[in-house]
């Protein structure tokens, strides 16, 4: 275990040495993919390290993260779909899928909003929904949204503040995740609501 914790750090800090360099952006969309599917690194420090360094593009780089992840993701759903649980076992303990399928047993499709809040690996949620026959769809908008409230939050932060606000968000980012979780699932109950409510008006008459 203290040797896969090594690796995994090194990884990372070998990953943030190449913030700098001319095809960061590119290795950061690529990490971004890849963390959907097999990746073990998170593309939130890599994300805050290139926004620093273009404070100007912070929000388009935080969009454009946003956009490779899904994209990852559906490679993940796809994946859980034709290969299934012994691909799962091979990338993550059973531990974690078990807490993962808890979450969709309680929230259903909400549960890849949830997926983007929580230590669990996003993988686990999008090879796990493509076992659990998740529609497409669905899954997609959902993981855009989830995606997108995390790394826009993100973007937009750095944007406005710039380097000063990088200690905050490392001491504060499971709190600004969640309050941004938390916008977001407010304003798809609206709509869903305002739509209904809509449909039901339009019934009634």
């Amino acid at each position: 275990m203290s040797e896969l914790r090594e690796l995994l750090h090194d990884l990372t800090e070998w990953t943030l040495a190449l913030a700098d360099s001319d095809w960061a952006v590119a290795l950061l969309a690529l990490v971004a993919f890849s963390e959907s599917v097999v990746f073990p690194i998170p593309p939130d420090p890599l994300l805050m390290a290139v926004g620093i360094a273009n404070p100007g593009l912070a929000i388009w780089v935080a969009a454009l993260v946003t956009v490779a992840s899904v994209c990852g993701a559906y490679v993940g759903h796809a994946l859980g779909r034709r290969v299934g649980r012994p691909l799962l076992y091979r990338l993550v303990s059973s531990e974690k899928v078990d807490r993962a399928e808890a979450l969709f047993a309680k929230y259903g499709a909400w549960a890849i909003l949830v997926a983007a809040f929580t230590p669990i690996p996003y993988k686990v949620f999008t090879i796990l929904a493509g076992i659990l026959n998740l529609p497409l769809r669905t899954f997609l908008l959902a993981s855009l949204a989830g995606r997108g409230a995390r790394f826009v939050t993100i973007g937009v932060l750095i944007y406005i503040f710039g380097e000063s606000i990088r200690d905050f968000i490392e001491g504060n980012f499971e709190l600004l995740t969640i309050a941004a979780g938390v916008v977001v699932i407010a304003l798809l109950v609206g709509y869903l609501v305002y739509r209904r409510t809509q449909t039901s008006r339009i019934s009634a008459t």
